[in-house]
Protein backbone atom coordinates (compact mmCIF):
# COMPACT_ATOMS: atom_id res chain seq x y z
CA UNK A 1 0.00 0.00 0.00
CA UNK A 2 1.17 3.47 -0.82
CA UNK A 3 2.46 5.29 2.20
CA UNK A 4 0.41 8.38 1.35
CA UNK A 5 -2.94 6.96 0.29
CA UNK A 6 -5.75 8.94 1.88
CA UNK A 7 -3.52 11.92 2.70
CA UNK A 8 -3.93 15.37 1.18
CA UNK A 9 -2.51 16.92 -1.95
CA UNK A 10 1.14 17.70 -1.17
CA UNK A 11 1.79 14.40 0.61
CA UNK A 12 0.45 12.41 -2.34
CA UNK A 13 2.43 14.45 -4.82
CA UNK A 14 5.66 14.10 -2.89
CA UNK A 15 5.00 10.39 -2.36
CA UNK A 16 4.60 9.67 -6.03
CA UNK A 17 7.76 11.51 -6.93
CA UNK A 18 9.99 10.60 -4.02
CA UNK A 19 9.08 7.23 -2.58
CA UNK A 20 8.00 5.53 -5.79
CA UNK A 21 10.17 7.38 -8.33
CA UNK A 22 7.20 8.62 -10.34
CA UNK A 23 7.30 11.65 -12.62
CA UNK A 24 7.59 15.18 -11.22
CA UNK A 25 4.53 16.75 -9.66
CA UNK A 26 5.86 19.88 -8.03
CA UNK A 27 7.20 22.60 -10.27
CA UNK A 28 10.97 22.42 -10.27
CA UNK A 29 12.98 25.56 -10.83
CA UNK A 30 16.73 25.75 -11.36
CA UNK A 31 18.90 27.31 -8.71
CA UNK A 32 19.46 30.91 -9.84
CA UNK A 33 22.94 32.17 -10.52
CA UNK A 34 24.22 34.34 -7.74
CA UNK A 35 21.98 32.73 -5.11
CA UNK A 36 22.50 33.94 -1.53
CA UNK A 37 24.90 31.97 0.67
CA UNK A 38 23.41 28.95 2.43
CA UNK A 39 21.99 29.51 5.92
CA UNK A 40 23.87 28.40 8.99
CA UNK A 41 22.91 26.77 12.28
CA UNK A 42 19.45 25.24 12.67
CA UNK A 43 18.27 26.63 9.33
CA UNK A 44 21.13 24.87 7.58
CA UNK A 45 20.37 21.63 9.42
CA UNK A 46 16.72 21.82 8.38
CA UNK A 47 17.52 22.66 4.76
CA UNK A 48 20.08 19.86 4.48
CA UNK A 49 17.66 17.31 5.96
CA UNK A 50 14.84 18.27 3.61
CA UNK A 51 17.08 18.39 0.55
CA UNK A 52 18.42 14.95 1.43
CA UNK A 53 14.87 13.64 1.72
CA UNK A 54 13.91 15.26 -1.58
CA UNK A 55 16.95 13.61 -3.20
CA UNK A 56 17.66 16.68 -5.32
CA UNK A 57 14.41 16.46 -7.26
CA UNK A 58 12.94 19.70 -5.92
CA UNK A 59 14.35 23.00 -4.83
CA UNK A 60 13.98 24.29 -1.28
CA UNK A 61 13.09 27.93 -1.87
CA UNK A 62 13.10 29.21 1.70
CA UNK A 63 13.63 28.14 5.30
CA UNK A 64 12.29 30.37 8.05
CA UNK A 65 11.36 30.25 11.71
CA UNK A 66 7.77 29.84 12.84
CA UNK A 67 6.13 31.21 16.00
CA UNK A 68 6.40 27.71 17.50
CA UNK A 69 9.74 27.17 19.24
CA UNK A 70 11.85 24.55 17.50
CA UNK A 71 9.63 24.41 14.40
CA UNK A 72 10.78 25.63 10.99
CA UNK A 73 8.81 26.41 7.84
CA UNK A 74 10.21 25.07 4.57
CA UNK A 75 8.81 26.45 1.34
CA UNK A 76 8.78 24.43 -1.88
CA UNK A 77 7.32 26.77 -4.45
CA UNK A 78 3.89 27.61 -3.03
CA UNK A 79 3.78 24.51 -0.81
CA UNK A 80 4.84 24.47 2.84
CA UNK A 81 6.10 21.74 5.14
CA UNK A 82 7.14 22.07 8.77
CA UNK A 83 10.33 20.57 10.18
CA UNK A 84 11.79 20.32 13.69
CA UNK A 85 15.07 22.10 14.40
CA UNK A 86 17.03 18.83 14.30
CA UNK A 87 15.83 18.07 10.79
CA UNK A 88 14.48 14.65 11.74
CA UNK A 89 10.71 15.00 11.55
CA UNK A 90 8.46 16.91 9.17
CA UNK A 91 4.73 17.57 8.95
CA UNK A 92 3.46 17.27 5.38
CA UNK A 93 -0.25 18.03 5.02
CA UNK A 94 -0.85 16.72 8.53
CA UNK A 95 1.27 13.60 8.16
CA UNK A 96 4.35 13.11 10.36
CA UNK A 97 7.34 12.05 8.26
CA UNK A 98 10.62 10.65 9.57
CA UNK A 99 12.95 12.37 7.11
CA UNK A 100 16.00 10.29 7.93
CA UNK A 101 14.24 6.95 7.57
CA UNK A 102 11.91 8.08 4.78
CA UNK A 103 8.90 6.76 6.70
CA UNK A 104 5.39 8.19 6.88
CA UNK A 105 4.68 7.59 10.57
CA UNK A 106 1.09 8.79 10.30
CA UNK A 107 0.32 6.40 7.44
CA UNK A 108 1.91 3.52 9.33
CA UNK A 109 -0.24 4.25 12.38
CA UNK A 110 -3.40 4.56 10.28
CA UNK A 111 -2.58 1.25 8.59
CA UNK A 112 -2.19 -0.33 12.02
CA UNK A 113 -5.55 1.02 13.16
CA UNK A 114 -7.29 -0.14 9.97
CA UNK A 115 -5.90 -3.67 10.05
CA UNK A 116 -8.51 -6.27 10.95
CA UNK A 117 -8.56 -9.94 11.87
CA UNK A 118 -9.53 -11.70 8.64
CA UNK A 119 -10.74 -14.74 10.54
CA UNK A 120 -13.31 -12.55 12.31
CA UNK A 121 -15.00 -11.52 9.07
CA UNK A 122 -18.50 -13.03 8.74
CA UNK A 123 -17.62 -14.82 5.53
CA UNK A 124 -21.02 -16.51 5.49
CA UNK A 125 -22.41 -13.14 4.34
CA UNK A 126 -20.08 -13.03 1.33
CA UNK A 127 -20.18 -14.51 -2.14
CA UNK A 128 -17.36 -17.04 -2.38
CA UNK A 129 -15.37 -17.94 -5.46
CA UNK A 130 -12.35 -20.24 -5.49
CA UNK A 131 -9.77 -19.89 -8.25
CA UNK A 132 -7.16 -22.63 -8.55
CA UNK A 133 -6.26 -24.12 -5.18
CA UNK A 134 -7.61 -21.06 -3.33
CA UNK A 135 -4.65 -20.94 -0.92
CA UNK A 136 -4.64 -17.12 -0.77
CA UNK A 137 -7.65 -15.15 0.41
CA UNK A 138 -9.01 -11.68 -0.24
CA UNK A 139 -12.28 -10.00 0.74
CA UNK A 140 -13.65 -7.20 -1.41
CA UNK A 141 -16.50 -4.73 -0.88
CA UNK A 142 -18.08 -3.84 -4.23
CA UNK A 143 -20.96 -1.68 -5.44
CA UNK A 144 -22.86 -2.76 -8.57
CA UNK A 145 -22.54 0.79 -9.96
CA UNK A 146 -18.82 1.14 -9.23
CA UNK A 147 -16.83 1.36 -12.46
CA UNK A 148 -13.53 0.70 -10.70
CA UNK A 149 -15.09 -2.36 -9.05
CA UNK A 150 -16.11 -3.71 -12.45
CA UNK A 151 -12.61 -3.20 -13.80
CA UNK A 152 -10.99 -4.78 -10.77
CA UNK A 153 -13.42 -7.71 -10.83
CA UNK A 154 -11.69 -8.75 -14.06
CA UNK A 155 -8.31 -8.41 -12.36
CA UNK A 156 -9.48 -10.47 -9.37
CA UNK A 157 -10.80 -13.29 -11.54
CA UNK A 158 -7.51 -13.38 -13.45
CA UNK A 159 -5.54 -14.13 -10.27
CA UNK A 160 -4.32 -17.66 -9.61
CA UNK A 161 -4.84 -19.75 -6.49
CA UNK A 162 -7.08 -17.36 -4.59
CA UNK A 163 -10.38 -17.49 -2.73
CA UNK A 164 -12.37 -14.29 -3.29
CA UNK A 165 -15.02 -13.26 -0.77
CA UNK A 166 -17.27 -10.54 -2.18
CA UNK A 167 -19.42 -8.32 0.02
CA UNK A 168 -21.96 -6.40 -2.11
CA UNK A 169 -22.74 -2.93 -0.75
CA UNK A 170 -24.96 -0.09 -1.97
CA UNK A 171 -23.12 3.23 -1.72
CA UNK A 172 -23.18 4.91 -5.10
CA UNK A 173 -26.68 5.05 -6.58
CA UNK A 174 -30.33 4.56 -5.73
CA UNK A 175 -30.49 1.31 -7.69
CA UNK A 176 -27.26 -0.17 -6.29
CA UNK A 177 -29.20 -2.11 -3.67
CA UNK A 178 -31.82 -3.25 -6.19
CA UNK A 179 -29.13 -4.68 -8.46
CA UNK A 180 -27.37 -6.35 -5.55
CA UNK A 181 -30.61 -7.89 -4.27
CA UNK A 182 -31.42 -9.33 -7.68
CA UNK A 183 -27.98 -10.89 -7.97
CA UNK A 184 -28.26 -12.31 -4.47
CA UNK A 185 -31.67 -13.79 -5.27
CA UNK A 186 -30.47 -15.56 -8.42
CA UNK A 187 -30.13 -19.37 -8.41
CA UNK A 188 -26.34 -19.03 -8.77
CA UNK A 189 -25.51 -15.89 -6.79
CA UNK A 190 -21.80 -15.83 -7.59
CA UNK A 191 -22.35 -16.27 -11.32
CA UNK A 192 -25.06 -13.60 -11.28
CA UNK A 193 -22.81 -11.12 -9.48
CA UNK A 194 -19.93 -11.76 -11.88
CA UNK A 195 -22.21 -11.29 -14.87
CA UNK A 196 -23.63 -8.10 -13.36
CA UNK A 197 -20.15 -6.67 -12.76
CA UNK A 198 -18.55 -7.85 -16.01
CA UNK A 199 -21.36 -7.25 -18.50
CA UNK A 200 -23.90 -5.13 -16.64
CA UNK A 201 -26.64 -7.73 -16.98
CA UNK A 202 -29.14 -7.43 -14.12
CA UNK A 203 -30.98 -10.65 -13.17
CA UNK A 204 -34.68 -10.65 -14.04
CA UNK A 205 -35.99 -11.76 -10.63
CA UNK A 206 -37.81 -9.45 -8.21
CA UNK A 207 -35.01 -9.44 -5.65
CA UNK A 208 -37.36 -10.19 -2.77
CA UNK A 209 -35.55 -13.18 -1.27
CA UNK A 210 -33.86 -13.30 2.12
CA UNK A 211 -30.41 -11.80 1.57
CA UNK A 212 -27.53 -10.33 3.61
CA UNK A 213 -27.58 -6.77 2.21
CA UNK A 214 -28.54 -5.15 5.54
CA UNK A 215 -25.97 -7.15 7.50
CA UNK A 216 -23.24 -6.35 4.96
CA UNK A 217 -24.13 -2.66 5.31
CA UNK A 218 -23.68 -2.94 9.08
CA UNK A 219 -20.37 -4.73 8.56
CA UNK A 220 -19.14 -1.99 6.24
CA UNK A 221 -20.03 0.63 8.84
CA UNK A 222 -18.27 -1.33 11.57
CA UNK A 223 -15.10 -1.58 9.46
CA UNK A 224 -15.33 2.07 8.32
CA UNK A 225 -15.63 0.98 4.70
CA UNK A 226 -17.10 3.97 2.90
CA UNK A 227 -15.73 3.61 -0.64
CA UNK A 228 -15.51 0.88 -3.23
CA UNK A 229 -13.62 -1.15 -4.04
CA UNK A 230 -12.12 -1.86 -0.62
CA UNK A 231 -10.10 -5.02 -0.11
CA UNK A 232 -8.86 -6.91 2.93
CA UNK A 233 -6.03 -9.40 2.54
CA UNK A 234 -5.37 -12.53 4.56
CA UNK A 235 -3.22 -10.71 7.12
CA UNK A 236 -5.98 -8.15 7.67
CA UNK A 237 -4.33 -5.31 5.75
CA UNK A 238 -6.70 -2.94 3.96
CA UNK A 239 -6.42 -1.59 0.42
CA UNK A 240 -8.87 1.06 -0.72
CA UNK A 241 -9.35 1.83 -4.39
CA UNK A 242 -8.64 0.20 -7.72
CA UNK A 243 -5.42 -1.79 -8.03
CA UNK A 244 -4.16 -2.94 -11.46
CA UNK A 245 -3.55 -6.64 -11.96
CA UNK A 246 0.22 -6.83 -11.57
CA UNK A 247 0.15 -4.69 -8.45
CA UNK A 248 -2.83 -6.65 -7.12
CA UNK A 249 -0.95 -9.93 -7.47
CA UNK A 250 2.04 -8.44 -5.66
CA UNK A 251 -0.10 -7.12 -2.79
CA UNK A 252 -1.95 -10.41 -2.50
CA UNK A 253 1.27 -12.38 -2.22
CA UNK A 254 2.89 -9.92 0.19
CA UNK A 255 -0.14 -9.93 2.47
CA UNK A 256 -0.76 -13.67 2.53
CA UNK A 257 0.24 -15.10 5.94
CA UNK A 258 2.90 -17.77 5.81
CA UNK A 259 1.90 -20.97 7.58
Amino acid sequence: MSLFIGLPRLARRLACALLFAAGPALAQSPTPTGAPPPPSGEAATVRTAVESWLKGRYKVDEVRRTPMPGMWEVRLGSDLIYVDEKGQFAFVDGAMIDLRAGRNLTRERVDELQTISFRDLPLNLALKQVVGNGRRVVAVFEDANCGYCRTMRKELLALKDVTIYTFPVAFLAADSETKARKALCAPDRMAAWNELMLSGKVPANAGNCDNPIAKVRELAQKLSVSATPTLFFGNGKRQQGYVPGERLEKLLEENTPRS
